[in-house]
């Protein structure tokens, strides 16, 4: 079996500026770390557990099977920020029939980003015996 000790998902855009300013300044995403130099370098973003890293340059958009999944503590707050930072919503926030609220957008290369909340009565809030 293999022991992973930390995971990230790559992504290399088409433009890493425009992507960059994207994950960091529309979304906010909180900066991991940085790495390299020029308009291709790397930032690595936190990404609740895990993180996002653009870096390089892509020569054709990501695959559209490609989607990220974010979970957020308040989908309509995400919402009105989102929409005041001027971030295209792809699809506004609908309670889907297996329970969660689910709100798409899409990075510059058309990437479909899945913001969540989890209602408090859903039962991916439930763990037993705790």
């Amino acid at each position: 079996m293999v022991h992973v000790l930390n995971s990230r998902v790559l992504l290399r855009p088409t433009d890493p500026e425009l992507s960059r300013a994207f994950y960091g300044e529309k979304l906010g995403l909180a900066v991991y770390r940085e790495f390299g130099t020029g308009p291709e370098r790397g930032v690595v973003y936190f990404l609740g557990g895990g993180f996002l890293e653009v870096a390089g340059r892509g020569e054709a958009p990501p695959s559209p099977a490609l989607k990220i999944w974010m979970q957020v503590q308040d989908i309509t707050a995400a919402h009105e920020e989102l929409t005041g930072a001027g971030v295209e919503i792809v699809r506004p926030p609908v309670k889907e029939p297996w329970g969660l609220i689910e709100m798409w957008i899409a990075d510059p290369d058309g990437t479909q980003i899945v913001l969540v909340e989890i209602p408090a009565d859903h039962p991916l809030r439930h763990r037993p015996g705790i």
